[in-house]
């Protein structure tokens, strides 16, 4: 069942949202050869405790971090450990905050300095592919629209689009309806209400679509051992358009990126 939110409820859920966008950006100067994603892992806890929210992955579902950091070919949930990061490797960081009741759930794929080009422009197409399925979430249209819109746009540049992994309905649940696939067809599946609050996270990967699960239960990567990566927002309708509760802003302010690609899904700048 889809529960939709009140505008207060939103603004909610929005202090949520920008708690996790907040520990991205801090997270940002820290992404770099040699640091640990484990140490990654504790300064964000220390962050989101600090303003005022609890870590809205640590111990859901018995996960045992703060955050899921995933990189190169693992696609997502990754386990954070002492493992250093390496020149050229790129990084998925997921991350989730719990403040007034509501959840915010946000993710980046960083760069770990130099990366090559071919991996830097599968993170454009996939930071891409968000921005196109969040175009569709509006008022007359249906969760297929969405994510027919995030794999034209991906396999349009010749990459696979994961099946077994989506984004979803957010609020004083992590995980609520409707489930957003990255895939689809027009015109089909649950139609969007008013006040609806999704998150909407392509996750792409730079050949097979195919996926594998590692023993420990959570690590998902590449079939193939390809690079993979992953952008996720937290969006509202409201007044019938997209609205971002989450923001890149920081991790542009961070990495020095100027861009106006969220402007369009802000109704109050």
């Amino acid at each position: 069942m889809i529960t939709v939110k009140s505008l207060e409820e939103i603004e909610l859920m929005r202090e949520s949202a920008l708690i996790v966008s907040k520990t991205l950006g801090m997270l940002a100067k820290e992404v770099k050869p040699g640091v640990s994603t484990l140490h990654l892992d504790a300064l964000a806890e220390a962050f989101i405790r600090d303003h005022g929210a609890t870590p809205g992955f640590l111990g859901l579902y018995d996960f045992p971090n703060t955050l899921c950091m995933s990189p190169n070919a693992q696609v997502v949930h990754g386990i954070p450990n002492k493992e250093p990061l390496v020149e050229g490797d790129i990084i998925s960081i997921d991350c989730g905050a719990l403040k007034n009741g509501f959840y915010g759930d946000h993710a980046y794929t960083f760069e770990v300095g130099e990366v090559a080009a071919e991996t830097k422009k599968l993170l454009e197409v996939t930071k891409q592919s968000l921005y196109e399925g969040i175009r569709q979430f509006k008022a007359g249209n249906r969760v297929g629209d969405v994510g027919y819109a995030i794999q034209k746009y991906a396999e349009d540049h010749g990459y696979g689009v994961v099946r077994e992994l989506v984004g979803h309905g957010l609020g004083r649940v992590m995980h609520e309806d409707p489930e957003m696939p990255n895939y689809g067809k027009r015109g089909r599946g649950k139609k969007f209400t008013e006040g609806m609050v999704v998150a909407i996270e392509p996750m792409i990967n730079m050949g097979t679509k195919s996926i594998n699960q590692l023993n420990d239960g959570w690590t998902i990567l590449t079939k193939d051992g390809k690079p993979s990566a992953h952008f996720e927002h937290d969006v509202a309708l409201v007044n019938g358009k997209p609205e971002l509760l989450s923001t890149f802003k920081y991790i542009d302010e961070a990495l020095g990126i100027v861009t106006n690609a969220e402007d369009e899904f802000r109704q109050n700048p």
